[in-house]
Order: structure tokens, then C-alpha cells, then sequence
């Protein structure tokens, strides 16, 4: 199981119920913060999602309402007496930015460490891919995929003659005893699929990124095409163009997030989205959902 929070779902400006851009991907009581906008600290509170627990954060790019949360937030885990070492990722030019955030969050008794997203990595279960993004500035969308193992078969594991006790370990993909998952396992089964990209134009990356992803959180800047030049001048999309991005990719679910402090009505950007991917949701700040694997 895995679950995301939206935490701000704003761009450029804070308003009162709609803090700047954040998400939270929680599994295996661990969680990843993506993005770190003003009202981060107050979006993990009051959604439940633990800052102690954060193993990662990952930025997408490195203008302010993605990032100005961030010195407080750690300021906070030092508050907390954390110990953990802290990894943030980013797209090319997060050593200028380390230097700039470490400035304003001041030393801390907890390794915080600085990490260019230009391959794949892992973070305690989720295998994370960054992918290039159309945006003014180096900018990157992650995929997060919690991988599921083949179904366990214990005909199999009795005929090998493996000790009971060593089931758990091996239906969990280690090796014990001399013994591999693979004698046990059958070919892995589907795992679950988060992917979240902003700020940016609709490109094939994003669909590359999100082709059968159970959800895709999507840059939706503007909700009318009235604004697509602007859309166009400053790197976003449009409510419409997020929905069809969606469609080609094939998505399970689409949450729109990123609006403008303009839209202060989501439903006509909704709709324009609907037109091409029914699954749409209009993103708010506090939106969850726990995803499960397939029944199968």
C-alpha cells in the first residue's frame, strides 16, 4: 500500500487555503516529501504526515514557491532531535542551492545531504526515476514505483525443502539460508505507480514518465486555454493539456495541482480536463489516497 497527500497545491502565490507546491508519498510508515513550498510545515501537520519520518525530498526545480519551505523544515528536524541523515534531490544547480538553503537553515547536528537527480535511485522500498521536464529552468518529474513480488508458491517451497520459518523472508525478496525468492516466486506481479510533474509544458517525457501510472500529479496551472500563451511564455499548462497528457499516457488517475492564484474556481478547468481523461480530479490542499495493489 501506498499513500499520497497533497500538501499545497498553489503556484507562485500562497493563499489562504491553498499553500505552495508540496506532496507527500508515504509507505512503509516511511515517507518522501516532493517539493517544499511555503506552508509545507503546516501541510504536513495538519494532513498527518510525519516531518520526523521524512527519508527524502525531492525537488522538481529551484524556483521559490518549490523550495522557500525548505529552511524552516529543517531547522524543524533538528528541533526534533533527528539523527537520520537527510538526502534532498534536484535537477542540475543544487550545489549553488544547497549553499543558499544551508545559509538560511543554519547548521544542524544532522547530515543533510545534497544529491543531482540524473539517474535512478532508491529510497528504502520505492525505485525513483527523474525525467527531464519543459520548463524555464532545469526542472524534473519523478516516477515512484513500489515494485511487487511474484505470487509465492508453497508447493514449490516444500518440494525444495524449505524450512517454513524462511517463507517470510523469501515472499519478501531476500535470500536466507542459501535459499533464493526465485525458487519460490513466480514472475513479479504489477506494483504501483506514482508520478509527479511540475512545473512544465506537456512533453512526450511526461508520457514516457506515466504511460499505465496509477496516479500522475500534473502541472494544471491554468484552467482556460484563454491563457495558453501564457501557458507557453512561462512553462506550465493548461487544465485541458493536462487531461490529454493524461489520456496519451494512459493514466489510472489524474490530480490537477499547481494552479494559478487566478483560479479560484477549479470545476471549468476540471471539465476542460475530463474531456480527455474522466479519472481527473481537481487537486486541493489535504487531497489522500491510499493506493493498493491489483487483486491479483
Amino acid at each position: 500500500m501506498l499513500k499520497v497527500t497533497l500538501l499545497g497545491t498553489g503556484g507562485t502565490q500562497p493563499l489562504p487555503e491553498r499553500a505552495l507546491a508540496a506532496a507527500a508519498v508515504s509507505v512503509g510508515g516511511h515517507n518522501i516529501l516532493l517539493d517544499c513550498g511555503e506552508g509545507t510545515q503546516v501541510g504536513l501537520r495538519r494532513y498527518g504526515v510525519s516531518a520526523y519520518r521524512l527519508s527524502a525530498v525531492l525537488l522538481t526545480h529551484y524556483h521559490g514557491d518549490h523550495i522557500l519551505g525548505l529552511p524552516g523544515l529543517l531547522q524543524t528536524l533538528g528541533s526534533l532531535n533527528r539523527t537520520e541523515p537527510l538526502t534532498i534531490y534536484g535537477p542540475r544547480g543544487i550545489e549553488a542551492v544547497s549553499r543558499a538553503i544551508m545559509a538560511l537553515a543554519g547548521p544542524q547536528a544532522y547530515p543533510v545531504r545534497w544529491q543531482q537527480a540524473d539517474a535512478p535511485f532508491t529510497v528504502n522500498e520505492l525505485q525513483i526515476t527523474p525525467f527531464p521536464l519543459t520548463h524555464r529552468v532545469p526542472c524534473c518529474g519523478y516516477a515512484l514505483a513500489l515494485p511487487r513480488a511474484g505470487k509465492f508458491d508453497p508447493a514449490r517451497a516444500r518440494a525444495a525443502g524449505i524450512p517454513i520459518e524462511y517463507w517470510g523472508t523469501l515472499q519478501k525478496g531476500e535470500t536466507v539460508g542459501g535459499f533464493t525468492p526465485e525458487q519460490v516466486l513466480g514472475a513479479p506481479r504489477r506494483g504501483l505507480k506514482v508520478v509527479y510533474a511540475t512545473d512544465s509544458r506537456p512533453c512526450p517525457a511526461i508520457v514516457d514518465a506515466a504511460r499505465d501510472a496509477d496516479l500522475l500529479c500534473m502541472d494544471a496551472t491554468y484552467a482556460d486555454d484563454a491563457d495558453l500563451d501564457k501557458a507557453k511564455l512561462y512553462g506550465h499548462a493548461t487544465c485541458r493539456e493536462t487531461g490529454e497528457t493524461a489520456a496519451a499516457a494512459q493514466v489510472r488517475r489524474l490530480w490537477l495541482t499547481h494552479y494559478s492564484a487566478a483560479v479560484s474556481d477549479t470545476a471549468p478547468g476540471l471539465a476542460a480536463a475530463r474531456a480527455a481523461c474522466p479519472a481527473a480530479v481537481a487537486g486541493y490542499d489535504g487531497l489522500t489516497e491510499e493506493l493498493e495493489f491489483d487483486k491479483t
